[in-house]
């Protein structure tokens, strides 16, 4: 159905913004978020039918508003942190030259459901709403995900257009499944396993994210890890970054499922995760001619091993997921002889 097709691509969109937009915010790198006011711009105009405009244009670093809605009387701020703090802050700024607009925030990395029953000192020239007022990707989306499909369509085509992802989305399916045939090539016996080079407590982690059902999992094929890191090694001998790109497109999903699916538990967004893979490789254009039961091993065995890498779940020594090194250098890291025991 190009309905669900249509929404997959939006959500797919908006989870890679978001994460971005994220990272980039740790490193003090706020091009993205400069750039999301005229995305967000365009999208509310499509979404809601407003007609807003970007007011950095006319005055620079403008106070408190980023796009404004002159014909409705709409002020919107665009903001990466959803806090209190921050819409208290903006409302004891000079407002007087908006008597009669309602101001409307929109939080686009940090979910905002929690301010909605906070209690602002707001100013008496403006109206504000906490509860129908605050905005973050969540909202959009099932505003977007509730409209007819013409509309849909229209939305689909405008952030294809703005975002530029469906080559990449295409290549890292593309590489997803090549990955995943390389997997199934291999022998899984445990008795000829590798040793795992682990560099931190995995039982610590996994404690720390609260799964239960995953541990078994975890546990269970957490043995492959070298396996895996040479399946990496070999598939980036074919071309730059395409382990990257894997890894990558993995904790993309996952973070798809945080955005859209808050509610779920650590142990349902880690199956959704694996549930979403073996979907993704089913539409892919290498198509894989396996059993189901040979894709779900390896994709979990693949989920497994992203989790150990800390492309998904918080690891608990660091305040945010850990980007590991390039494949390729922990592959030969572990080719030094101190590096093996006496395993065969």
């Amino acid at each position: 159905m190009n309905r669900s097709r249509y929404i997959e691509y939006i959500k797919y969109s908006f989870s890679s913004l978001v994460a971005n937009i994220k990272i980039g915010g740790k490193m003090n790198l706020l091009n993205l978020h400069l750039h999301s006011e005229d995305f967000y711009l365009y999208l509310f105009n499509l979404v809601f039918g407003w007609n807003l405009e970007n007011l950095n244009t006319y005055i620079q670093n403008k106070d408190a508003i980023d796009l404004i809605d002159y014909s409705r009387k709409i002020l919107v701020q665009v903001s990466g942190t959803a806090s209190k703090e921050k819409i208290d802050a903006t409302f004891r700024k000079d407002l007087n030259n908006y008597n009669g607009y309602n101001f409307v925030f929109i939080f686009i990395v940090e979910e905002a459901d929690n301010l909605k029953n906070k209690v602002f000192s707001i100013p008496g020239n403006i109206s504000f709403e906490p509860k129908k007022d605050i905005y973050d990707c969540v909202y959009i989306l099932k505003k977007i995900s509730g409209k007819e499909i013409n509309q849909i369509e229209e939305i689909y085509k405008f952030i294809k257009k703005e975002l530029r992802t469906e080559k990449s989305l295409d290549n890292i399916d593309c590489n997803l499944t090549k990955v995943i045939k390389m997997i199934s090539e291999i022998n899984l016996d445990q008795s000829t396993v590798d040793p795992q080079i682990i560099p931190y407590d995995i039982e610590e982690k996994i404690q720390f994210n609260k799964l239960e059902i995953a541990e078994c999992l975890i546990n269970d094929y957490k043995i492959y890890y070298s396996r895996i890191e040479k399946i990496y090694f070999e598939f980036d001998s074919q071309g730059k970054n395409k382990s990257l790109s894997v890894l990558n497109s993995i904790r993309t999903i996952f973070l798809n499922i945080i955005v859209c699916n808050k509610d779920l538990s650590a142990d349902q967004k880690f199956f959704s995760t694996i549930e979403k893979i073996i979907e993704k490789i089913s539409e892919s254009r290498e198509y894989l001619s396996l059993p189901e039961e040979e894709i779900r091993l390896c994709v979990e065995i693949l989920v497994v091993d992203a989790f150990i890498r800390c492309k998904i779940y918080k690891n608990p020594n660091c305040s945010d997921f850990i980007i590991t090194r390039n494949p390729i250098e922990l592959y030969l890291d572990n080719l030094k002889p101190e590096k093996f025991d006496d395993h065969p």
